[in-house]
């Protein structure tokens, strides 16, 4: 497996944020009560991921050490603007239900993370592929506990009614601590599912 495909897919799996590094966890739980504001913030975090990570990739070498977090800030902010002028201007209804977390960007340990831990080390295309799996494995992150969530809480997933008529939904799931509720089940799953690829490895070697 080359350096790249490996860089890519530990964002998947092995490294996929927030279930694995239990980052960002704030924006996670507050806008995965559906699917469709999920994705949204998923996708804006994709962009500025790979933005910073490229920039930084790119300046690493005359990016003083002293001052490197306050310019990485700067970067990622100008992505945030960037994500947020475009929602704005093209969707305007996930703009307003995604509020304040647009620009919460801006301190999201995964994106501020991924700066200071690779891309000031690497070079750009190895930095890019980090930020995409990283991106990625964060949208499918938020994706699938969205999904659990709208489901069993409301019946619908992406506002489509996927339940029987007569299910008259499980409002708890919605609400803040049912978020905790669902990512604990997530994690518990992965945790099951990580030990025995783990013991089939060892039954290999």
């Amino acid at each position: 497996m080359s350096r790249i495909v490996k860089e890519f897919t530990k964002g998947l799996w092995d490294e996929i944020p927030p279930f694995r590094f239990v980052l960002g966890l704030c924006s996670v739980l507050a806008v995965t009560t559906s699917v469709s504001s999920a994705v949204g913030l998923g996708g804006g975090v994709v962009f500025v991921l790979i933005m910073s990570n490229v920039l930084v990739s790119v300046f690493r070498k005359i990016i003083p050490d002293k001052v490197r977090i306050a310019v990485f800030i700067v970067i990622i902010a100008s992505g945030v603007i960037i994500v947020e002028l475009v929602m704005q201007a093209y969707f305007y209804g996930l703009f307003q239900v995604l509020g304040i977390w647009i620009p919460l960007i801006v301190v999201n340990c995964v994106v501020l993370g991924r700066a200071e831990a690779f891309a000031r080390k690497e070079s750009v295309v190895l930095a890019l592929a980090d930020a995409l799996g990283m991106g990625v494995g964060f949208t499918i992150s938020l994706t699938v506990l969205a999904s659990l969530r709208e489901i069993i809480g409301v019946g619908t997933w992406f506002g489509i009614s996927v339940m029987p008529e007569w299910y008259a939904g499980f409002p708890y799931i919605i609400k803040p601590p049912g978020a905790f509720v669902c990512l604990g089940i997530i994690l518990a799953i992965m945790n099951v599912v990580s030990a025995r690829i783990d013991a089939k490895k060892r039954e290999a070697a």
